[in-house]
């Protein structure tokens, strides 16, 4: 009678989880049908224009560079109107530029912005059309002169726009997009001035910036650079000239240091008043006249880099400045002497000075510029051969920003983007070296189950949490699809660049499917599987039923995922669009990217996958996921397995295999590597003596043989044989 209750119990939960699969399933093609067709447009130009100017009567033809349309109400001209795409075509997310509308007044102040068409992911299915209209609701009253920047975060001298949560790179394109073109077009109807041709650079010095700093940490961050320069590589320099075996006097042997060089730019206040102090850097930086320069230079050694010029009063002959094709020579007059420099942890200097770079040179700090230090041998009383030798300098990006009458759109958007990710990126990196360590030392940490257990519970919830909920770090099929787009209609590293967590995120995950294969992602990085293990851990912890499907089963419906990854595949080289919103298969837009802030069939569906991992863990992951199939493919070519496994695995034992929740180990013992998810269970058995049988049996004997080691022998004296 009980086996044929608990017969009856074990039916209605097998009905109980069939149950939830047909839901799931049901609502992933709800979703699919409820797609709208065209998911990406907006209304069409022609009502597009009367929004924005609703006063108009008419408008002209783009005519015209840029192309601009004039808008009129009878005689009298109210405004322009221009297409983003026409003027400022800047790749968004999807790797195609965003169509929009932009209308501005007479004194270019902005009267409407229109999306007319995109092809941005998350845009397409996922976030409402009502935020990106709320959006670009902000540009109205916006002039163009004013510096717009998008997200959290103020900034001396800019407006702020609030983005729209799950797509801040998106609308960081749409805002460079916008504002490239108005400039282009406030400067064709002669609204402003083109301030740019008034530049000489893109980026100006920070004369505001100073922070206390010493000698290590101006050198550590190439404030100031080194120039070091043994007699050996000088006797090389010379090798086939006339100066080849002529000896110098003074100029010591071998490895000697023939000079010890250091030098620094010193208009940068946190380079100059640290090395100067503040009474002399005051000093000096009122002798300089608009566009002068000053250059510290510091040295030891057997030769001197001011030379015969500083006796003679005349031209220092044996140093110059290059930047570009400009050659800059001093004189006495560009000398000063420079004493008593107390900056900490400086090292004695045998000889110091400061040398002006005077204005006619149009020497440009943000630049690149090389000092080069010349060195002569003498071949005869008139005559002599000259060697050079060069070193780098570039001003650090914390000293320098964008010029007067420049905007951020003159720069690179992934800078900007990276920029002000600075702290995001060193947890993402951190994080990641992390990870490196724990997988570097796996065999160290599957001896230590429980604080194995701990590392990746905790790193799970640093990957749901920060990667996932905080940054936005949701890896997806999506961006393979776009990669190959991109490859096929010309590769742009500003593509990929433009979404730094993303960009870091795939370069690991690429060098991780070398060495350790598809699982470091699947299993410890993607948030959507981090939120489903984690919601199994409790399960698991509450003694909830697992269900784990037939191995003959689970052999065929793994092979789903790759299905449904060539079908989008394949899709994508029709309609990247349409590839994009049948990827809505994926429930990471859902429940990563919008946190569940979404239509209620999506909601349901990603839910209902969570709840599937309750009793299954990772159900998605093994059956659907089209990335993880993505990755599974190219994780054939790993160069090393780095899974330890046995003789007897698979024959005849199978405990590993039966303990693997992700059911990546066949009945032959053999891990498949596509398949694994790199939870490292399998090593912590394996180092296992007493649930590992070949180590159980092993250590039985062992102790077996410690017994009999140990067992009274009767024949020694006083020894007592009962």
């Amino acid at each position: 009678m009980n086996v044929i209750k608990v017969f009856d119990q074990q039916q209605k939960l097998d009905h109980l989880f069939s149950l939830i699969i047909s839901l799931v399933i049901f609502l992933c093609i709800y979703c699919f049908s409820a797609f709208p067709a065209n998911a990406g447009t907006a209304p069409n130009s022609a009502q597009a224009w009367k929004a924005i100017f609703p006063n108009a009567h008419q408008i002209s033809e783009y005519t015209g560079t840029p192309p601009v349309a004039t808008v009129s109400r009878g005689d009298t001209t109210l405004g322009y109107l221009f297409h983003t795409i026409q003027i400022a075509p800047i790749p968004a997310y999807s790797s195609k530029p965003m169509d929009m509308l932009v209308g501005i007044d007479l004194t270019g102040r902005i009267m409407g912005v229109k999306v007319l068409e995109h092809s941005e992911p998350i845009l397409l299915v996922g976030i409402p059309e009502s935020s990106l209209d709320d959006f670009s609701e902000q540009y109205i009253g916006k002039h163009v002169e004013e510096r717009i920047k998008v997200g959290a975060g103020q900034r001396p001298g800019y407006v702020n726009l609030d983005a729209i949560s799950g797509a801040t790179v998106t609308v960081m394109v749409m805002n460079r997009a916008i504002m490239s073109s108005l400039r282009e077009v406030a400067i064709s109807k002669g609204i402003i001035a083109d301030h740019r041709l008034d530049s000489s650079n893109v980026r100006q010095l920070r004369t505001d910036y100073f922070e206390a700093a010493d000698w290590d940490k101006l050198t550590d961050n190439a404030s100031i650079q080194h120039m070091l320069l043994s007699r050996n590589e000088i006797d090389e320099s010379f090798k086939n000239t006339a100066a080849e075996n002529i000896e110098q006097a003074g100029w010591g042997e071998g490895g000697d240091a023939f000079v010890d060089l250091y030098f620094a730019y010193l208009n940068a206040p946190k380079i100059g008043r640290n090395l100067l102090g503040d009474s002399k850097y005051k000093w000096l930086m009122s002798e300089l006249k608009p566009g002068e320069h000053a250059i510290a230079l510091l040295a030891n050694g057997r030769y001197s880099f001011r030379g015969s010029g500083f006796v003679r009063g005349g031209i220092f002959d044996r140093i110059l400045v290059r930047q570009d094709d400009a050659e800059i020579a001093f004189r006495d007059l560009d000398y000063h002497r420079l004493s008593d420099v107390f900056i900490k942890g400086m090292p004695t200097f045998s000889e110091q000075a400061i040398f002006i770079i005077r204005e006619p040179h149009k020497f440009d700090p943000g630049l690149e510029w090389q000092l080069e230090l010349l060195v002569k041998r003498q071949t005869s009383p008139l005559e002599g051969v000259f060697s050079s030798f060069s070193s780098t300098y570039q001003l650090p990006d914390e000293y320098l920003h964008l010029a007067a009458g420049m905007h951020e759109e003159d720069e690179p958007i992934w800078r900007a983007v990276w920029r002000d990710r600075v702290f995001q990126i060193s947890i993402l990196v951190a994080g990641l070296l992390f990870l490196t360590i724990i997988m570097a030392l796996q065999d160290w940490l599957a001896r230590r189950p429980r604080l194995l257990t701990y590392l990746r519970n905790g790193f799970q919830l640093y990957t749901l949490f920060f990667i996932g909920w905080y940054m936005l770090g949701q890896l997806s099929v999506v961006n393979v699809l776009t990669f190959t787009s991109v490859i096929v209609n010309g590769f742009s590293w500003s593509i990929f660049l433009i979404d730094p967590m993303m960009f870091i995120l795939w370069v690991f995950v690429a060098g991780s499917l070398l060495i350790w294969g598809r699982g470091v992602y699947c299993g410890w990085l993607c948030p959507f599987g981090a939120l489903q293990k984690l919601v199994n851990e409790l399960a698991r912890k509450l003694k909830v039923r697992q269900f784990l499907l037939p191995q003959t089963i689970h052999d065929r419906l793994w092979g789903v995922k790759y299905l449904i990854f060539l079908i989008l595949f394949a899709m994508s080289l029709e309609s990247l669009s349409n590839a994009e919103r049948y990827a809505e298969i994926e429930p990471f837009k859902t429940a990563i990217i919008l946190r569940f802030d979404r239509d209620l069939p999506f909601v349901l569906y990603a839910l209902g996958l969570v709840v599937i991992s309750i009793f299954n863990c990772k159900f998605y992951c093994k059956y659907i996921c089209p990335l993880g199939a993505a990755l599974g493919i190219p994780a054939k070519l790993s160069l090393v397995n780095w899974l330890r496994r046995r003789k007897e695995c698979g024959h005849p034992c199978q405990t590993c295999a039966v303990e693997c929740e992700i059911q990546a180990i066949n009945d032959i013992g053999d891990i498949q590597i596509n398949e694994c998810h790199y939870c490292l269970d399998c090593q912590v058995t394996y180092w296992n003596d007493h649930k590992c049988p070949p180590l159980v049996e092993r250590r039985k004997r062992h102790e077996r043989a410690s017994r009999g080691k140990q067992k009274p022998n009767p024949e020694l004296p006083g020894v007592n044989p009962k």
